[in-house]
């Protein structure tokens, strides 16, 4: 029979610490989620026993245990979470290093820097605000997405069709650098911002842009077709054009080229409506006007990026989708006959 080993007695805690229940129960979390936390690297215990492994916390460590739970709450991934918590506990407060997040190991007391209105603090609340714009614009493609296919499985793409106003404008003769490639739907958001941009810095080089930028869909793109799909931007200098796309052709399958006068229909949508599949419903909106109206198809359809993307909330008005357009051409006698 083993002999039973001895309990090792609890330490008694130092002067202002607490044990990890006492803290628990002040911070009004569980001691599970405490010993998570520490794992995490995101509240460290202030002390730690050598021998009995037990956990002790400082009453200053409360506001950040709250906030870590809070932030939790908002679905913040952990990594983030942690950057949070370290600008929070980076400012200059009482007890902590300026700096050092108030770790134990840079010499200050877990958790006590970053108080409200300090240079931390406001580095903090800046990093939660730029998650949660990111929260509300991925909600917002969402619920686009939600309203898309709703109407799609009740039978109702009529009724959604009418809610896209269908305009049309004259565009005159353009001169253009452009990038194209092969690709599919879920590499468009990367690539297309990434061409669009080099496009513009090259239209620097060629007397500047003289109009809105576009993407003009040469064949079907989706999770399983490729296009091919051209990025586009207006410049002034035609020869300046030549020689730019002369020198990219090879490495960035660049082009300069005239794109002739053309009528177009549109329908304007927001940013939350740009992304893949529910700017089908544009598309979609765009072709049932021009049947109603008998007009035909004169060219591959197109995206006309008019706004600042980056400044641009979900809600806001950023694209057109548009369709080159011409009339239908008249009967003749003889087939009328």
């Amino acid at each position: 029979m083993q002999p039973v080993q001895p309990v090792p007695p609890r330490t008694p805690p130092a002067d202002g610490l607490l044990t990890i229940g006492a803290f628990a129960a002040r911070a009004r979390l569980s001691p599970k989620a405490l010993r998570l936390y520490d794992r995490l690297g995101l509240l460290v215990p202030a002390h730690v026993d050598a021998v009995t492994g037990y956990r002790y916390y400082l009453a200053a460590q409360t506001e950040r245990a709250r906030l870590v739970f809070l932030l939790r709450r908002l679905d913040m991934p952990l990594a983030r979470i942690a950057e949070v918590v370290e600008a929070a506990g980076s400012g200059d407060g009482p007890g902590g290093e300026p700096g050092t997040g108030g770790r134990p190991e840079a010499g200050g007391l877990p958790g006590t820097g970053g108080r409200p209105g300090d240079g931390g603090g406001l580095r903090a609340a800046e990093l939660l605000a730029a998650y949660w714009a990111e929260v509300e614009e991925r909600l917002a493609g969402q619920r686009t997405l939600a309203h898309h296919l709703r109407d799609r499985l009740s039978g109702r793409s009529s009724e959604l069709n009418t809610r896209f106003e269908v305009h049309t404008v004259d565009v005159p003769e353009q001169w253009l650098v452009t990038e194209k490639r092969h690709t599919l739907a879920d590499e468009l958001p990367v690539w297309i911002p990434a061409s669009l941009g080099r496009l513009e810095a090259a239209a620097r080089e060629c007397g500047g842009t003289t109009d809105s930028p576009f993407v003009v869909y040469h064949s079907e793109v989706s999770e399983e077709s490729d296009g091919p799909v051209e990025c586009c931007v207006p410049v002034a200098d035609a020869a300046a054009a030549r020689a730019w796309a002369a020198g990219k052709a090879r490495t960035w399958g660049a082009a300069a080229r005239v794109e002739p006068a053309r009528r177009l229909a549109y329908t304007r949508i927001t940013k939350a409506q740009v992304a893949h599949p529910q700017i089908l419903s544009a598309f979609e909106a765009v072709e049932a006007w021009m049947e109603r109206e008998g007009l035909e198809y004169a060219g591959p359809c197109r995206e006309i990026y008019f706004a600042d993307w980056d400044a641009a909330g979900p809600e806001d008005p950023v694209c057109d989708v548009a369709f080159p357009i011409t009339a239908p051409a008249p009967e003749s006698p003889a087939a009328a006959q």
